[in-house]
């Protein structure tokens, strides 16, 4: 039976390129939320003792811990210390190679906390979209993939 371009039609668990940059962009927004070297972040926020408010700080800051537990949990589940290392490796070197070529001149103040975010955020992507990612290169999956087929992936 052929298979319909549909989106419809495919699994709910089906991987694309979107979905990395989705993940990688809600990566990217709690990693720039929590701080950022501009002076508008979560952290700038909490250390304006003079602003108040500080139910609501409390509230953010909860939410930024369970999206991190969350999000490092998966990664070190997914690609562990080894992959992490390796894909800290990866992330240097392309920095490495864009200082090279001009792309990035690490000596205006704000471009290494810049870059170190982004390489952090990166690092959340990859590791919580590694298990998709490997089952689409190798056809492997992981025993958490296994579900009853009578029952909707949620």
């Amino acid at each position: 039976m052929a298979r319909s371009s549909n989106s419809a039609s495919r699994p709910l668990h089906y991987f694309t390129y979107m979905s990395f940059v989705v993940r990688w962009l809600a990566a990217m927004f709690a990693v720039f939320a929590t701080y950022n070297p501009s002076g508008y972040s979560y952290f700038h926020w909490v250390t304006d003792t003079a602003g108040g408010q500080w139910a609501f700080k409390v509230a953010a800051g909860v939410a930024l811990v369970i999206f991190y537990v969350i999000y490092f949990r998966a990664t070190f589940r997914s690609i562990g210390v080894v992959g992490m290392g390796l894909t800290v490796s990866m992330l240097g070197a392309g920095t490495w190679v864009l200082m090279d070529v001009g792309i990035i001149d690490l000596k205006a103040p704000t471009v290494l906390p810049t870059v170190m975010l982004i390489g952090l955020a990166s690092l959340i992507a990859v590791g919580i979209s590694w298990s998709h990612i490997r089952n689409r290169v190798s056809g492997q999956i992981d025993s958490d993939d296994i579900t009853n087929p009578q029952q909707p992936l949620i």
